[in-house]
């Protein structure tokens, strides 16, 4: 076993998330190497799968409010066309209490479609880290630099060379081996290194290390057996390999690079043509539409930039939700979206009546509050200590916190007086 660890990423939000991603993913890669499958590639495509499995739940919630978005539609531009222009408070709250009874009618969220988007950003952040240095979350993978870790540092100078391969591999990574003193710390730096070498780099790596040559020959051997897919290492970038591949003329190598964005744009696409998609003649099915053109563009250029491992993963995610939705296109079709619309419209009385409740026992703490204060007026009228008591308790009721009990029972209050002191008037 290794006598060093690694670092891992230690971000508030995202370490924990990318430790945990890493432990299920070592898991993963230790059950398929006791079947003689030691490969990383089969370990991500594995780990998406139960990833978007698990996700399921929530594109079923989803795909749900999409299909009932395009049936309410109607009813929704019916309520925006009837208030269209009015701007005053009356108008805005009666619209927005039919909104939400047309809503709660059909039983979905305003932010129901945004809750897998937000679960999926942090756990795609979380998998760069955990691809970027996959050494850093799979014990196997560490233990293959073991041998070649101890006898670097065991090297005289070892510390000026590494730096000096460092600065000439130009490599994405946090190395200082001139001015840290710390083994570990040391060890970390020389496995980050050499686990992102090129071809190149470790030639280069032999030649700085001459009585390594063997150490370093088997080390690269184990790597490119488990941490390629192909001929493409899954730690490095698409844009590097195809670089690294033009200064060496390698163009088959540059053709299996290219075509990670090419797939990944073209499931991605699938994807969302298989997807229930709103009219496109109104606002939001126009935009829409230009989302679902620059999503998988976006996805197109940002694959030459992260982690080969990472546009792995992209691309088993676009073919897992291909199957999902695809299963999921023949179950909405046999729904019967009119049944479900009558369950929630029972559900949406429901909580019209709770809500009628609630503004009853306010509108009654209101009429208590108001006949509480007539009496208290009435009897500091013949009491000047108990009139200054009335005082104090008035203005502790105009200064109420906003929202509370008291603020709420204030405004019923000042209602009343403001429709008696109306009618006092006209009678007079």
């Amino acid at each position: 076993m290794s006598d060093f660890v690694l670092t891992a990423y230690n971000g508030a939000i995202l370490g924990p998330i990318a430790k945990g991603l890493g432990w299920i993913m070592n898991g993963i890669y230790n059950f398929f190497n006791l079947l003689g499958i030691n490969n990383i590639a089969v370990s991500i495509i594995l780990l998406t799968v139960i990833i978007y499995m698990a996700l399921f739940p929530f594109t079923y919630r989803q795909q749900k409010f999409s299909m009932l978005s395009m049936k309410m539609r109607p009813e929704l531009t019916a309520i925006q066309n009837k208030y269209k222009g009015k701007r005053d408070q009356q108008s805005m709250m009666a619209m927005q209490e039919e909104t939400q009874v047309l809503y709660d009618k059909y039983g979905i969220s305003p932010s129901g479609s945004c809750i897998q988007l937000i679960i999926q950003m942090p756990i795609f952040f979380a998998l760069y880290r955990v691809f970027y240095n996959i050494p850093a979350y799979l014990q196997s993978v560490k233990d293959i630099f073991t041998n070649l870790v101890n006898g670097i540092t065991n090297t005289a100078g070892w510390q000026t060379t590494m730096q000096n391969l460092y600065t000439q591999q130009k490599l994405n990574v946090a190395a200082d081996f001139v001015n840290t003193t710390d083994p570990t710390a040391l060890k970390n730096f020389c496995i980050d290194v050499t686990y992102k070498l090129s071809e190149s780099g470790w030639n280069d790596l032999r030649a700085a290390f001459p009585d390594l040559t063997d150490v370093i020959t088997a080390t690269q051997g184990k790597l490119a057996d488990i941490n390629y897919f192909g001929v493409l290492n899954l730690s490095d970038t698409v844009w590097n390999i195809i670089t690294a591949s033009a200064k060496i003329g390698a163009v088959g190598i540059i053709i299996c690079a290219v075509l990670l964005p090419v797939v990944s744009y073209a499931t991605q696409m699938i994807n969302i043509k298989l997807m229930p998609s709103a009219s496109q003649g109104d606002q939001m099915g126009r935009s829409m539409k230009i989302m679902n053109l620059i999503m998988p563009l976006l996805s197109f250029v940002i694959a030459f930039t992260v982690p080969v491992g990472l546009t792995i993963y992209w691309i088993t995610g676009s073919v897992t939700r291909i199957v999902q939705q695809f299963l999921l296109n023949r179950h909405f079709n046999k729904m019967d979206l009119d049944d479900i619309i009558a369950k929630n419209k029972e559900k949406a009385d429901r909580k019209r009546e709770k809500r009628g409740i609630k503004r009853e026992q306010l509108i009654a703490a209101g009429q208590i509050s108001t006949r509480r204060a007539t009496l208290s007026e009435r009897a500091a009228m013949a009491d000047p200590v108990k009139q200054e008591e009335m005082e104090i308790q008035e203005t502790e009721r105009r200064n109420a916190p906003a929202g509370s009990m008291t603020a709420k029972a204030n405004m019923v209050w000042e209602f009343n007086h403001k429709g008696k002191d109306t009618s006092e008037k006209r009678e007079g």
